[in-house]
């Protein structure tokens, strides 16, 4: 999806990935095939483009320090290093002004019974590479720690106390190396087994709760002198509370409607501020609901492929089918996405349920139902 939004802007393409067969190489005009830690790689790649930017936040820090070396890297190799470490994350974030939901770090077997009975239930994360719920262990008691960390293999983890949440929000910001920021509405999210399901946008805030998430998004890419795309995932609790879960230095994935919803997408934004260019207009032209779409769908009864018949759900006012091309289908992996554009918030969720009924999902749920569990 950057790649489409680059080539619209006149830009050629080149992708470092390992898989020779991946859905950016198919439209990409030119592909490096390697590890993201190839040094040699790296400097071919450093030497060709004009600027780089990364598709997710596990590639190594290292390999983005060695490109800035060569040309324009955003965003930068530090801000995408505390990204992925938990632990310097929260701490990051509190140093903002910003809260945080209750947590302790154990980065030692000693830390486990330092842990005060007041933080669970619980759920234990990795400090590092965990993402769509994995990495991560309920954890109900004190009694039950111990075995959990060496479930994640007693590596360093952030235990976080299990808040009871009215619901999930995220809010995208496009921040140039001016400083300027273009913030798109926030999004509303639901999650299923620990991986987004659905995302609404835009999300109902009063005008003084998108002051305030904007606030706390301005704090975090400000305080990183962030520049590009930047989504701040955060947890409305029962009264109001915002705390924020933690931040993606991307496009995000809850942001995918902005294709179709907004007059410049998360993409066209990355693809401004990576290359210099004045950001986008985020302005919301429809709202819209997005459904993800996972392997599951393209699996029978038995476990053998069974690709979903699309055909009806492109008949319904508003539906927008995007497919990755992933050339194996596996529970949980995100294969595509449907999203469904309407004249209000209203009719473009009836017509997400409809899609939802036809590929027997969920129907998308909202946060009026009330207080939930996280």
């Amino acid at each position: 999806m950057f790649c489409m939004a680059a080539q619209t802007m006149g830009y050629r393409v080149c992708v470092l990935d390992p898989a020779p067969n991946g859905p950016a190489a198919a439209i990409a005009e030119r592909q490096i095939v390697a590890k993201y830690d190839d040094k040699a790689a790296l400097e071919q790649m450093g030497a060709l483009c004009a600027a780089v930017t990364t598709e997710f936040e596990n590639v190594p820090a290292p390999s983005l320090e060695l490109l800035q070396r060569h040309c324009r890297v955003r965003p930068s190799a530090q801000a995408v290093a505390l990204t992925q470490d938990r632990i310097a994350e929260k701490r990051f974030i509190r140093s903002c002004g910003v809260d945080v939901a209750p947590h302790a770090a154990i980065t030692a077997a000693t830390a486990l019974d330092a842990i005060e009975a007041a933080l669970f239930p619980a759920i234990l994360k990795t400090a590092r590479l965990g993402y769509d719920g994995k990495g991560q262990v309920d954890v109900a008691e004190p009694s039950a720690l111990s075995a959990a960390w060496q479930q994640l293999r007693a590596t360093d983890c952030v235990l976080e106390q299990r808040l009871r949440l009215r619901r999930e929000l995220s809010v995208i910001v496009a921040r140039g190396a001016d400083g300027a920021k273009e913030y798109f509405p926030p999004i509303e999210n639901e999650h299923r087994q620990g991986i987004l399901a659905v995302s609404t946008l835009p999300a109902q805030v009063s005008s003084n709760q998108l002051s305030r998430v904007r606030d706390i998004v301005a704090r975090i890419a400000d305080g990183l002198q962030y520049v590009g795309v930047l989504c701040v995932e955060l947890f409305e609790l029962a009264d109001g509370q915002l705390l924020v879960n933690e931040i993606a230095p991307r496009p995000h994935n809850s942001g995918h409607a902005t294709i179709e919803a907004c007059v410049s997408s998360q993409f066209a934004q990355q693809v401004r501020a990576l290359s210099g260019m004045p950001l986008g207009d985020p302005a919301l032209l429809a709202p819209a609901v997005m459904l993800n779409l996972l392997g599951e769908l393209w699996l029978g009864a038995d476990g053998a492929p069974q690709p979903p018949d699309f055909e009806p759900i492109l008949a319904i006012p508003g539906a927008c089918l995007h497919l990755y091309g992933k050339g194996e289908a596996r529970p949980g992996r995100k294969m595509g996405h449907v999203t469904v554009v309407g004249p209000s918030p209203d009719i473009a969720r009836e017509r997400a349920c409809r899609v939802a009924d036809i590929l027997g999902l969920p129907r998308p749920q909202l946060s009026t139902r009330g207080a939930g569990p996280q």
